[in-house]
């Protein structure tokens, strides 16, 4: 397998470009399972399989879900801030030196799949109260560029599946 591959198991994200009702209801449907699925895959892994890398050179299977629960957190204040300010100019962070960050390497993960749990209740309970207006809500990503909540969604429910394949492909190739 090449390092593309392990990479990004699932593909790059590329959202569709008329994102339509049947792709943000999945999205939706990701997200709810997601927490359920990610805990029953890491909960039970001693310290030496969470501190596997899941590729060369990447990162160990601990730092990936503190980093999940980073991420979705970071994305649930991005909706929130689309919805309460005018296309506004969200903050990016350095997921490369926030997974360095001491407590991503001595947490227990535990503590992150319920933050995870906690997270995707809200998002998918938000989400599922959006009309039309609020699909269309808009945000600037520095990097990005401007961002619709729709795509967001998208882009979360492929990032839980993108990840989530990560730790699943590095545990088959433990084994």
């Amino acid at each position: 397998m090449n390092i593309e591959d392990l990479k990004y198991p699932i593909g790059k994200f590329t959202p569709p470009k008329d994102i339509n009702e049947k792709e943000i209801q999945e999205a939706i449907t990701i997200l709810e399972i997601f927490p359920e699925k990610f805990g029953d895959l890491v909960r039970n892994l001693d310290d030496k399989s969470l501190d596997t890398t899941y590729r060369p050179e990447g990162w160990t299977i601990r730092q990936v879900v503190h980093h999940v629960a980073d991420s979705h957190h970071h994305s649930y204040i991005r909706f929130k801030w689309a919805l309460s300010e005018d296309n506004p100019k969200i903050k990016a962070y350095n997921q490369e030196e926030w997974s360095t960050i001491k407590e991503t390497y001595n947490l227990p993960v535990a503590w992150s799949l319920t933050h995870i749990e906690v997270v995707h209740h809200k998002i998918v309970n938000l989400l599922r109260q959006f009309d039309e207006n609020d699909w269309n809500t808009t945000f600037i990503h520095p990097e990005n560029g401007e961002t619709s909540l729709k795509k967001n969604a998208l882009l979360y429910a492929w990032h839980s599946m993108h990840h989530y394949s990560h730790i699943a492909n590095a545990l088959e190739r433990m084994k």
